[in-house]
């Protein structure tokens, strides 16, 4: 009974929610079920930006929504601070960038939480980017929305001198 239980309620490690629960398929979340004294408890785990995650383009380049391709470091996939290769999925007229162009992007805001120094935890409620040129600059000239100290660690002060707020 439990298990045809949990096997209804969680197809193929989606919840009845289907998109919502799940990021929208983006790699964002995964679910889990865990029945215990037939009540049915759902934990959901945030994972690394990986390939064919969207993101949030937080500058001014024209772009509104990106694909990441492929992480640059590490083999299971990117966080905070980490550069991708992402393809433009939206973008807005007259911009920098066009729909379908491939780009190199750092990102900014993770949804999986990273620990920092002091014991503290961050993390954010969507994943961003900035998108960079070539030489490693960003494209944009402006920087939405809170972006972390930690990309100073990174190397990548001219976002934190263009960001808005510092988390």
């Amino acid at each position: 009974m439990a298990a045809s239980l949990a096997s209804k309620l969680s197809r193929g490690g989606r919840s009845l929610l289907g998109g919502l629960a799940n990021g929208g398929g983006s790699g964002l979340l995964r679910s889990t079920c865990e029945i215990t004294n037939n009540h049915l408890y759902t934990q959901q785990q945030r994972t690394f930006i990986q390939m064919r995650t969207k993101l949030t383009v937080v500058d001014n380049s024209g772009a509104k929504q990106v694909m990441c391709i492929q992480a640059l470091k590490g083999r299971k996939g990117a966080r905070l601070g980490d550069t991708i290769v992402a393809s433009v999925k939206e973008a807005r007229p007259g911009g920098k960038v066009k729909k379908g162009d491939v780009v190199r992007a750092v990102v900014v805001r993770a949804a999986m939480q990273r620990g920092r120094c002091d014991g503290s935890e961050v993390k954010f409620d969507d994943n961003a980017v900035v998108i960079l040129n070539k030489q490693g600059e960003p494209v944009g000239t402006r920087v939405f929305g809170p972006v972390p100290h930690e990309l100073r660690k990174k190397k990548h002060l001219k976002i934190l001198t263009m960001a808005e707020h510092l988390a």
